[in-house]
């Protein structure tokens, strides 16, 4: 391996995010025992291993996982100038990856994605659903999608259909057969779905005081239930169905109030808080497949078309 060759690099990059040579093969259009081959002369050439290899899985070793970090902005770096001559200037063309939460999925980019790709032919989009904080420029992403509160200090960040408020809601055959909580702390006698992160962490639901010395304030409330979930669309059925309240951003379930499928219960604490926002890393040089995509969005939360 030259040292200046980083077809090795970007194939340990690829099979560090897929965790699968197959996966990480098919994407670069080559064999896996060819990627395989190219993983074992990078290791030979630093002279550490860099993956642990089973016949069910692949994973980072504690090297590994450094060497990644290490790399990781550089390689993006040079992604990022071959990129912007590839595009001459303004032209948008190439794959654009993306990282949003499931939450945001259904209402903010869903209903953008037609017009989207009618409108830029030659690029690509590639979305990618999770609900954990993502490190873009380790994993590969042009742009990402969170909330404000969770947002690192060194990125650029473009507020996304300005503040949110999340609701708790059941459906009126539930509140019928249980009633309804008038303070968060009764929920400890109600039915409600726990979410859980990808990092394996339960959310606590979050609650504001509405009045008094303490008003303004946010605190967590640990709730229990039947159902487990970390698929929102799921843990809005379960609402649906009357088995149990939910927690959810409300565009997630504003349709469903609309239509009195579901009702909402403990309004007053649940003021607006900071909403969306589309970020990229600070240092990056903003590719005209990322410009696009970030007009296109704006333009469709403030049109709707």
């Amino acid at each position: 391996m030259r040292l200046d060759d980083t077809t090795a690099l970007r194939a340990f990059r690829l099979i560090a995010r897929h965790g699968s040579f197959t996966r990480a093969a098919a994407e670069m259009e080559v064999t896996a025992s060819a990627l395989s081959q190219s993983l074992r002369h990078l290791e030979a050439h630093v002279g550490v291993r860099l993956l642990h290899r089973t016949t069910r899985r692949v994973g980072l070793t504690e090297a590994g996982r450094a060497f990644l970090e290490r790399i990781s902005p550089a390689l993006g770096e040079i992604d990022a100038a071959i990129e912007a001559l590839r595009q001459h200037g303004d032209r948008p063309i190439g794959t654009l990856r993306i990282a949003v939460p499931q939450m945001v999925l259904d209402h903010l980019i869903a209903p953008m994605l037609a017009d989207f790709i009618r409108a830029w032919p030659e690029l690509k989009l590639d979305i990618h659903v999770e609900n954990r904080l993502t490190d873009l420029i380790a994993e590969g992403f042009d742009a990402g999608i969170r909330l404000g509160e969770r947002l690192a200090r060194d990125v650029v960040a473009i507020p996304l259909g300005g503040p949110q408020r999340a609701v708790v809601v059941g459906s009126p055959s539930y509140f019928n057969q249980h009633g309804k909580p008038r303070h968060p702390r009764e929920l400890a006698a109600h039915d409600c779905v726990r979410f859980r992160f990808n990092s394996g962490a339960i959310y606590r639901w979050e609650f504001a005081h509405p009045a008094g010395p303490s008003k303004g304030q946010w605190f967590e409330i640990d709730v229990d239930g039947p159902l487990t979930t970390n698929e929102p669309a799921m843990a809005i059925r379960a609402a649906l169905d009357g088995l149990a309240l939910t927690h959810m951003v409300e565009p997630s379930v504003r349709a469903a109030i609309a239509a009195g499928q579901l009702e909402t219960v403990l309004d007053d604490w649940l003021p607006p808080f900071d909403g969306f926002y589309l970020y990229y890393p600070s240092r990056l040089q903003v590719p005209p497949k990322l410009r696009v995509f970030i007009e296109h969005l704006r333009r469709q939360l403030v049109t709707g078309t």
